[in-house]
């Protein structure tokens, strides 16, 4: 009979700790899920995968980050399962992955985000609620020189080349120039032709200090970017609307979403709270001041009550 109860109790025990191991009394925790959350090859792109990490770690998930990858790469990441969520931008989607270019709709953001998200469902992947920043593109000048040379718009850039086509150069992130929304495409919409000559393809990253450093007349770069404002520099207009709006959401696999649907009220604080101006902050706080991504990320999270 002795035995007989040790054995119970010994299976008793047994249960009870792998029913601490499997179930956690938090509503909405899923402790011991992974998820694999992507991120492009950019300061934004790196907080805001970083930002996700700690909301989702902080809800009891087990969150690897997969950063630093071109956007092509991303998406069929994505598709393929690869990673189970990455932020992507609504006028990337809908220039480059569906091939749009109706300027009503580009240029509006509540409509290039429902079109979007409408257009993804049969792909199996939901577009989360988009943050209220737009990071369209830009084309930079340091702002001593465009005001020398009375050069506000992208229209007045283009004229300057027409009348001397290589009296300006530019800095390029290479993904820029063969993209619909890019540069070879911009410059039929203005009108003008930069010789190749006059065109460097470089890293995203290294623009600003190409046009900081005087090496080029103008460069492409993103309208969120702090180093905009620190270094000097100024966007010009684009008084074409050539550009399209870019509103980041998390865009997630269908399959990973009815797994763990409260994912979508983790991560929607994000959309409501973060704005362009402290998007700027915090990727001057990184491009600039040189901090750790991470630091940066959770500070902000935790100033505005999210950690």
């Amino acid at each position: 009979m002795t035995m007989l109860v040790r054995t119970a109790s010994v299976f008793y025990l047994c249960f009870l700790v792998a029913y601490s191991l499997t179930y956690s009394p938090a509503e909405g925790r899923d402790q011991g899920v992974f998820l694999t959350v992507g991120g492009k090859n950019f300061t934004e792109q790196y907080l805001l995968s970083d930002m996700a990490k700690q909301l989702l770690e902080k809800n009891g998930f087990n969150v690897h980050l997969r950063t630093g990858i071109g956007t092509a790469i991303a998406r069929k990441a994505l598709e393929s399962g690869q990673i189970d969520l990455y932020y992507e931008y609504t006028g990337t989607a809908y220039t480059l992955f569906f091939k749009q270019s109706n300027p009503d709709i580009m240029s509006d953001p509540i409509k290039i985000y429902r079109w979007v998200k409408e257009y993804d469902v049969k792909n199996g992947l939901i577009w989360l609620d988009p943050v209220n920043f737009n990071n369209t593109y830009t084309i930079m000048m340091s702002r001593t020189q465009a005001r020398r040379l009375g050069i506000g718009t992208i229209s007045e850039f283009a004229e300057r080349i027409r009348e001397n086509p290589r009296t300006l150069s530019i800095a390029l992130a290479a993904e820029f120039w063969e993209r619909p929304d890019g540069f070879k495409k911009l410059m039929k919409i203005y009108e003008f032709r930069l010789p190749i000559s006059n065109i460097r393809k470089m890293d995203m990253g290294l623009t600003y200090m190409a046009l900081k450093e005087g090496e080029v007349d103008a460069a492409m770069g993103f309208a969120t970017d702090g180093r905009v404002s620190a270094f000097g520099l100024m966007n010009l207009e684009d008084d074409k609307r050539f550009f399209p709006a870019y509103n980041p959401a998390p865009v997630i696999r269908e399959s990973t979403l009815n797994h763990h649907p409260q994912i979508r009220d983790i991560l929607l604080p994000l959309a409501g709270k973060l704005t362009t101006q402290e998007m700027r902050d915090l990727n001057a706080a990184v491009d600039v001041d040189h901090r750790a991504v991470r630091a940066v990320a959770g500070e902000w999270l935790e100033k505005n009550g999210l950690l």
